[in-house]
Parts: C-alpha cells; structure tokens; sequence
C-alpha cells in the first residue's frame, strides 16, 4: 500500500510537472492583484463595497479571452517565435506586459487617480488572460492525456500558492511598511504591487528555462492551404489568405468542439459556465468581510492564509491522486460538493464574529477542498480539446467558466449591504448544488472516449444518439 502511494506521488518529480508547478505560480500571481488583494486595497481606502463590486468587473477581461486567442494559437510574433517558439514567445509577450502593467498600478492612488488605477489593472486582466491562454495550450500540448492529472495537480498547486502570495504576501509587506496599523497608507500598497511586479520574473526565467512543445498542425495547415486554393479563384490572393487564415484560426476550433460532442456540447458548457459559480461569488467579498469582521493584514497574512496554502498544497497534490485513481467525473462531483458546502462554514464564521481560530479552521477546509475541485476541473477542460486547437478552444472554455459567475460576483456587494453577510453565505452555498446534477448529467452523456490522448488523433462522437444505442 505505501509503495503505491509513493509512486502515486512520484510522478510530481518529473521535470514537466516542476515546470507547469512555475508556470502555475506565474498565471496565478495576476489574477488576486486585479480580484480580492485590489478589493482589500481599495476597502482600506475608503472606497464603497458597491463600488469594489463593480471594479471587479476588471476581471470579466478572463472571460473574454476566447476572442483573442486565435491569435495566440495561429499567430507567430515576430523576432520572438522564431528565437523560442510559438507557444514561449506568447508567453514571453505576456509576462513582460505583466511586469509593466503591474507596475503602472504601483504607481497609482485610488484616491487621486482611481481611472489610473482602474486602466493599469484592466491592462494586468488582458496580460495575464494571454498568458492563461498560452500555459494551458503549453501544459496541454507537453504531454499526453495520462499525465494531464499529474500536469493539472501541480499547475494548480503553483496557481493557488501564487494567489496566497498575491494576498497574505502583499497583504505581509504592506503590513510592514505601513507606519501604522490604524491609518491607511498608500506607500505600503505601493511597495507591495512593486514586489509582485518583481516575482513575475520567476514566470519569465521558467520560460527560457523551458522546451517548446512539438505539436502537429498539419491538418490544419492542410485546411487553411485548400480552403486558400479555392478561395483564391474568386478573390484576390492578400484576400483569399487573410479569409482562410480567419476560418482555421477562429471558426474551426469551435466546429471541430461541436463536431466532436454534438447536442451534448450544449449541456458541458452549461456545467462548465455554472461550475466555480459558488467560489468565484463567494470570493470577490472574502477580504471585504475579513475587513469588515475585524481581522487585521497580519493576521489575514500570518494565520489564516498560512494554514490556507498548506491545506491547498495538500488538496491539489491529493486531488491529482484521486483523479488518477477513480477518474475526473466522480472527482469533479466531490469538487463541487466540497466547494458548495464549505461557504456555509463562512456564514457560521459571519454569525461568530472576530474569532482567529475559527478562521484558520475555515479557510483551511476552504482551500482544501478548492485544491480538490480546481485540479479535477483543470483535468477535465484540458480533456475536451484537439490537437492544434488547444489554445482556443481551452481559452473558450475557461472563459465560459468566468463569465456568467463573474458577473453575478459583481452584484455581491450590494448584496451584502442588503441583505448581510450570513445570507449571503448561505445563498453562495446553494446556487453550487444544481451543479451537482449537471455533473451526473454530463457523465452520462460521456463515454471513456471523450478522455482521449490529446496528442493522439481521435474522432470521438458523443452524441445523444450514440448513447441511446
């Protein structure tokens, strides 16, 4: 029994999964900068909860990358990709944005220039969304299906480990650099941006450090080359190029999704739209209510954040075993139940007030089980895509996850001033459960093929007519 389970765990010492765990810490740093770090900042400053709702809206920018990342996927950037490859360069592109944007927003005073603020962190979303678009094709692409799981488990490990030192660790050093606790002070949130802006280079070195992925992109090539033979007897050649580029860029991959699921497509983007709703509405008010609760930086940063990033570690690392283990829909079922029921633990939270202990119980339990439910959800998006078509069509699907859950995250500040923070809690915990029966639904409509190798050539049909027979 102890040899299985060390070599269960062996499998995160290879070198691809070491640099997906670095990439993981890359793409994630980001996100808390623009999300709940951005809320507590601006809290502190004085701005109203219904106005740190709507500036949340900033992050919708990940929801939409979708419409870009037919460039990332077909696209060469000059001078870059032919040093480092396609799928480096991208990265390469992204990371140095990063780096300027976040220090655009060291630079900023909500209180003086909060259009500034607001225009610096839109320019961090669009960064880091291309740098999302760009790992998961490159983490996709790096190895084939079994090792997916593996892959997920230590991208997501990064991931999180990157969003608690976007948050307990700038939250740490603007606690250090302040003059005092009871005054708020620009020049410590300042500093803090300034250090993030300097741990981005990690991503940067990581991928210099890294190997391009060789992919085939033949037959689309093949596509484009025929579709332009054709098209070029009726229009001009600048023309007839430009039009074939656009359909093998941007309409085949999504033709090539719906080909491949049929009329159950429908119902997995349902799931994949309604998955993280329970987390991600819960999120944008988590630093909020810690605020409002009494809680200070170091003791968001020390305590609850500490215990939160050992429990996350332990959550992925363990939610990749499992998914090796019995699969990624039975997985992805006790995600979402996890997820679900641990934002009632929050409410108990909200009902005892100022309580250290507690919260260090809660957060913990709540990072544990996002670890679980992140790692099977990234296992599982990863699965639904082709060869050559990664970036796109894994970008379309992470972007349906954000979309309609990030929106109704923008009204949670509103709903707090109405109705509290206990309802709101509670109504955060039962909008997770109908995902439940989404994902007993999707499983049946799912056969093994629908987990093919994504570096093998397949033709999966899952279609309600394939299953009834």
């Amino acid at each position: 029994m102890l040899a299985k389970t060390i070599d269960a765990f062996s499998v995160y010492c290879q070198k691809r999964v070491l640099i997906l765990l670095l990439l993981g810490f890359s793409a994630g740093l980001p996100l808390m900068l623009v999300f709940s770090t951005l809320s507590f900042w601006l809290r502190e400053a004085g701005i109203d909860r219904t106005a740190i709702g709507y500036f949340s809206w900033i992050a919708l920018a990940y929801a939409f990358k979708w419409a870009w990342s037919p460039l990332v996927d077909r696209l060469s950037l000059p001078i870059l990709s032919q040093l480092f490859g396609r799928r480096r360069a991208w990265m390469l592109f992204a990371q140095s944005l990063l780096v300027i944007a976040i220090c655009g927003m060291a630079t900023s005073d909500p209180l003086q220039d909060l259009d500034k603020l607001a225009l610096f962190a839109l320019m961090v979303a669009f960064a880091s969304a291309t740098q999302d678009i760009v790992i998961d094709a490159f983490r996709i692409e790096s190895a084939p299906q079994r090792m997916q799981a593996a892959l997920a488990a230590a991208y997501q490990v990064g991931y999180r480990s990157a969003m608690i030192v976007a948050t307990a660790g700038a939250l740490t050093i603007a606690a250090w650099v302040e003059p005092s606790s009871e005054q708020y002070s620009l020049a410590s949130w300042q500093t803090a941006y300034w250090a993030m802006a300097a741990l981005m280079f990690i991503g940067i070195l990581t991928t210099l450090m890294s190997q391009e992925p060789e992919v085939d992109t033949q037959q689309a090539a093949e596509i484009e080359s025929n579709l332009k033979q054709q098209l070029a007897a009726r229009y001009p050649k600048a023309i007839a190029a430009t039009l074939s580029w656009l359909y093998t860029a941007g309409a085949l991959p999504f033709i090539d999704f719906f080909k491949r699921y049929g009329r159950s497509a429908i119902v997995i983007l349902l799931l994949i739209s309604c998955y993280r709703i329970s987390d991600i509405v819960m999120g944008i008010m988590a630093n909020v209510f810690y605020v409002d609760m009494g809680f200070s930086k170091a003791e968001i940063a020390y305590i609850s954040k500490i215990y939160g990033l050992i429990m996350t570690l332990i959550g992925a690392a363990f939610g990749g075993v499992l998914l090796a283990r019995f699969g990624t829909m039975k997985i992805l079922f006790l995600g979402a139940l996890l997820v679900a029921v641990t934002n009632l633990l929050f409410a108990w939270q909200a009902v005892i007030g100022y309580d250290v202990s507690l919260l260090t119980i809660v957060i913990s339990i709540d990072n544990f089980s996002a670890g679980i439910a992140t790692a099977a959800f990234i296992a599982y998006l990863s699965s639904l895509t082709s060869t050559g078509y990664s970036a796109t069509q894994y970008a379309l699907l992470s972007s349906i996850m954000l979309l309609f859950p990030k929106f109704v995250a923008g009204f949670s500040g509103a709903y707090v001033d109405s109705f509290g923070y206990v309802n709101f809690f509670v109504a955060a915990s039962l909008i997770g459960l109908p995902v439940l029966l989404l994902v007993i639904i999707v499983a049946r409509l799912s056969p093994p093929e629908a987990e093919n190798d994504n570096n093998v050539e397949t033709e999966p049909q899952v279609t309600f007519e394939s299953q009834q027979k």
